[in-house]
């Protein structure tokens, strides 16, 4: 049976001259299988319909050689021989099989793209769960910080707590060994030996210089609030700064100058306060701050 050129061939199939021919001489005319193959992955190019370069021996006039005068399909046939005619039936058989090849290219094709679709949803998903997962960490990890600051910060308490009671229990210990002698011989002086007792503590103040750390919450106007803690030797102004930097943005896109006020005694703390330390204004070990909006002057 006469077999149809492989350029005939595709455009029997409905691909147009244009990229047919395309098609075969980058293929380097090996079949129509390639060209084929070639057509279906550049189908969605841009440049797919450009035509193609012509080659430089044709430019120049150089004549073509031997090897280049065979056809599509390398059997060597001159240019001049008459190509057999089809029938028919032998068109429509051909044309049969050639669209059932492309039917099966398209088919692969579609497979190959659902696997990849599959893969990049796979991967997709792995990397979700990784970010989760790290995500699920950082969380963990700042509540153990948190949960071992609160427990630092108990121990520290406690610790001072019981060298307020050992300094307690000196004193005690110091005035009965003072008073303690002279029972026998004045018997007047352990009347009056309540009198030291509240002076206790009076001694008790000193102790507070021992704190290095002052915990300090801010109430915000909007009903928020924010912990931090200072050393004791910062300034006031640090504790202004931190609200200023953290009390979020207001209406309107402002930030209006904030005022200081101590709840209990009621204090309005005033610039020159800004510059002392929080362990001179009373505020150690812990203490609670109201904010307030600067009136202008």
């Amino acid at each position: 049976m006469a077999e149809l050129t492989a350029l005939e061939s595709l455009i029997e199939m409905g691909f147009p001259r244009g990229r047919a021919e395309k098609a075969l001489a980058l293929t380097g005319n090996q079949g129509i299988e390639a060209a084929m193959d070639w057509l279906m992955e550049h189908e969605d190019d841009p440049d797919v319909d450009e035509p193609l370069e012509t080659p430089l021996g044709h430019v120049l006039g150089r004549e073509p050689t031997p090897s280049e005068q065979v056809g599509p399909e390398g059997s060597g046939t001159a240019a001049g021989e008459s190509k057999p005619v089809l029938t028919e039936e032998e068109r429509q058989e051909q044309t049969k099989r050639m669209l059932e090849l492309v039917a099966q290219k398209q088919r692969e094709r579609e497979e190959r793209e659902e696997r990849e679709a599959l893969e990049r949803e796979k991967q997709r998903r792995r990397q979700g769960q990784e970010l989760s997962a790290a995500r699920q960490r950082l969380q963990e990890d700042e509540m153990r910080r948190a949960a071992e600051e609160r427990r630092r910060e108990k121990a520290e308490e406690l610790a001072a707590r019981q060298r307020v009671r050992e300094k307690i229990e000196r004193d005690k210990a110091e005035r009965a060994k003072k008073y303690g002698g002279s029972v026998g011989s004045r018997p007047s002086p352990p009347v009056t030996e309540p009198g030291p007792v509240p002076s206790s503590p009076s001694q008790e103040p000193p102790t507070k210089r021992e704190y290095d750390q002052c915990r300090i919450q801010v109430r915000l106007p909007d009903g928020t609030s924010l912990t931090q803690t200072f050393r004791a030797r910062e300034q006031l102004a640090a504790v202004r700064l931190y609200v200023e930097l953290h009390r979020g943005e207001e209406p309107g896109g402002g930030q209006d100058p904030v005022q200081l006020l101590s709840g209990f005694p009621r204090r309005a703390f005033s610039e020159a306060d800004m510059e002392r330390p929080l362990q001179e204004l009373g505020l150690v070990p812990s203490a609670v701050l109201i904010v307030a909006k600067k009136c202008p002057s």
